[in-house]
This record gives structure tokens, sequence and C-alpha cells, in this order.
């Protein structure tokens, strides 16, 4: 069975079409990975999937299902650059965040099989000696597997990330990358990325968004898809301050 199944989506932000007449089918087990400029509509598409974004028009099913709450079997890893670091809690309990129900109570109390469940997460992610860490102490790759038990432990099927590796060294990005593949194998993994020269030796399939859906295939792109997903000539993606650098000149550029 398909994970997930789009179906002539548009989404529009204040009249202004920020999605147009996707159509994407993603397979169960699948590591798929979607690039493209920046505002070109890629959070859009996993808030939408979530269930957080509204479509204008057109279908979004998991497993079949067309329920309101998307979210049920989905976890979410989003871009996480910048956060209180001195915020008084400690990366257990932040774990522990992702078996919170959505009808939680004041005061409400982890049982015993939540507590267990965290911490067999954080040990498969080799996070469980700093548990009682304060999270602004975590370096970069620390807090992004702190950010993935916290979705995993939603005893999620399908994982939805964007930009897991954002500001990590080359070493971080590895090792999350390393990770993602070893869940993969038991789960649906959609990822936002910039980093291809990573993420193309990890992921099963690619799609290119810009607004429209310019691909979905292997991970092989030729010069002309990545002009046309990027809008202008492209030599190289790399992350960074700017999300696409652009070496060659326009045709008929002065």
């Amino acid at each position: 069975m398909n994970a997930i199944e789009i179906e002539d989506l548009n989404v529009d932000y204040n009249n202004v079409n920020v999605l147009k007449d996707i159509n994407l089918t993603i397979e169960n087990k699948e590591f798929v990975a979607i690039i493209g400029p920046n505002g070109g509509g890629k959070t859009t598409l996993l808030k939408a999937i979530l269930g957080l974004v509204k479509p204008s028009t057109g279908e979004i099913r998991i497993y079949g299902n067309r329920q309101k709450n998307k979210s049920k079997f989905i976890g979410y890893v989003l871009q996480f650059t910048k956060f209180e670091k001195a915020f008084p809690i400690d990366v257990f309990d932040v774990v522990l965040m992702g078996r919170l129900k959505s009808s939680i109570k004041i005061f409400y109390k982890y049982s015993k099989e939540d507590i267990e469940y965290a911490k067999n997460i954080m040990n498969m992610l080799d996070i469980y000696a700093f548990k009682d860490r304060q999270i602004g102490q975590l370096s970069g790759g620390q807090l992004q597997r702190v950010l993935i038990a916290r979705a995993l432990c939603m005893e999620t099927k399908i994982l939805l990330l964007d930009e897991p590796t954002a500001c990590l060294d080359e070493q971080s990005k590895v090792n999350i990358y390393e990770i993602l593949k070893e869940l993969n194998k038991d789960m649906t993994i959609l990822i936002v990325s910039h980093d291809t020269s990573f993420v193309f030796s990890y992921i099963d399939k690619i799609a290119c968004l810009n607004q429209k859906l310019f691909y979905h295939g292997e991970p092989e792109l030729n010069k002309n898809t990545m002009d046309k997903v990027y809008g202008c000539p492209v030599d190289a993606i790399a992350h960074g301050d700017i999300p696409h650098r652009v070496f060659r000149s326009h045709e008929g550029e002065l």
C-alpha cells in the first residue's frame, strides 16, 4: 500500500498560489527527498500532508485514508535553527513530549509505558547518556537526534523532516543520514533538503518542487531539470545562508 497519495493538490495563501496541481505518490518505506529553491512550497507541502495547511483543492490520502487527523501516524521534525537555549527543560522531557496525546489534561502524568518507550528510542539513537542534560547544552547534531527521537515517540509510520541537517558540520550530517537510513527499514521518510551532496547517497527517489512538481523519480538529475526547478542556470546546490549557488550566466544576460 502507498504511504502517501497526493492528487491535484493546490494550496493558496492570501490569493497567492503556493502549490499548483501537485500529484505525488510515495510508497511504503520509501526514502524520498524534496529539493527546490526557497519559497518553492516545500515546507507548505509537508504541512499539507500533516493537515496543518488546508488545500484549496485536491486530496491527500495517508495509507489510503482521507481522515481529518492526518498526523496520527506521522512524525514531524521541523526546521529548528534558533531557540531559547536557557529554557529550563532537559533532553528526556523533550523526547517524552512525543508521547503527549491531543486530549491531554492539566497535570498530565506519563505512564510507565511512555517512559519505557522513550528510553528505548533514546537508546536506539544513542542519546540516552545525556538524558538529564539541559537542552541548550547540546551540539547541533545531538539536538537533531533529540528532535527525531521526539517524533519517533509518536509511534510514527511516516517521518517528515524539514532541513534536518541545516547548520551542521559534515560529520554530523553523515551521522543524521545514517540514522535516517536505518530508520527507513521500518518507516517511510520524506525529507526537505538542500544538502544534495549527502542526500543523494541515501534516498530512493527525489521530487523537484518549485510551486509545481517538475520531476519525481530516481535521484539522477540533469542540467535541464535543475534549471527548470530553480528558474535559472544552476551548477551546484549547497546549504547555508544562500540555498543555491548560481555560477553560469543566464542566456542573453548583459
